[in-house]
């Protein structure tokens, strides 16, 4: 797709995961399977500990949100009548959780179980943070530029430092100077990237977004955030209109800095 210029008022690069630095396919066929498969074990064995209650409460809590749409499941609250109880009440957690995971959701209450959960799978190497090959090296020679590196993305932010903490390229992390998830607002809405300019403590107009999903993109130009769409393997496709709008790459090496020599 040939190179792309970045504007020289851009200061702070903001990546995407799924679909920009990881491929959708982790994600979808590792990361969200290892909840789906595993999450009654994980609440069995971690029940009685406060941060898996804290999770609880919080899910209970969207689920009371949530009572008015088609499929909820609520969740009771768990009165220590003994194991059958028990049982049912974790039951309702699981069915909740994949009734979330079903309509692709992404609460800060399940984003936060999930996040848990895959910090046991990371540190137990059950789980390695998939990246494409051209992130590291690219990233590198931004920071190298002066340029600063953040992530967004709609997974916890403890999520998104486990992925690039045990990363298949290693421990990563040194490479950002900062993470936001859904707490800050969601993607698509403008509000959301005035908000992460002001806590970087620049413009909007000194950020450059990276995304694969056009909504994001759109949200973001909204707030006078510069933009482009990545183009990856596995990526949903963009139609006629979104590929003559959007500026677009296909890896991270077809950005040049204006301090690039």
């Amino acid at each position: 797709m040939g190179v792309l210029p970045v504007p020289a008022e851009v200061r702070a690069i903001l990546l995407d995961i799924e679909g920009t630095t990881t491929p959708i396919a982790f994600v979808q066929e590792t990361l969200f399977p290892y909840i789906r498969d595993n999450v009654k074990e994980y609440l069995r064995a971690h029940w009685e500990e406060e941060e898996c209650q804290r999770d609880v409460g919080l899910l209970r809590k969207q689920a009371q949100e949530d009572s008015s749409l088609d499929g909820a499941v609520q969740i009771p609250l768990e009165t220590g009548s003994g194991e059958e109880e028990l049982e049912r009440v974790i039951q309702a957690v699981v069915d909740n959780v994949h009734w979330q995971m079903s309509l692709d959701r992404k609460t800060t209450a399940l984003k936060q179980l999930q996040g848990h959960m895959w910090r046991a799978a990371y540190a137990t190497g059950h789980v390695k943070g998939e990246i494409f090959e051209d992130v590291v090296p690219a990233i590198r020679k931004w920071r190298e530029a002066g340029m600063k590196v953040y992530i967004y993305s709609s997974g916890s932010i403890e999520a998104q430092k486990l992925l690039f903490g045990y990363s298949t390229e290693g421990d990563i992390l040194e490479l950002f100077d900062g993470h936001f998830d859904t707490k800050i607002g969601p993607k698509v809405e403008s509000e959301s990237y005035r908000r992460i300019a002001a806590s970087i403590g620049c413009a909007t107009n000194n950020i450059l977004f990276l995304t694969d999903v056009p909504q994001e993109a759109n949200a973001a130009e909204e707030a006078d955030t510069h933009v482009a769409v990545v183009i990856r393997p596995g990526n949903a496709g963009l139609t006629d209109d979104e590929k003559s709008y959007y500026s677009l790459i296909s890896s991270f090496t077809e950005l040049f800095l204006p301090s690039s020599t």
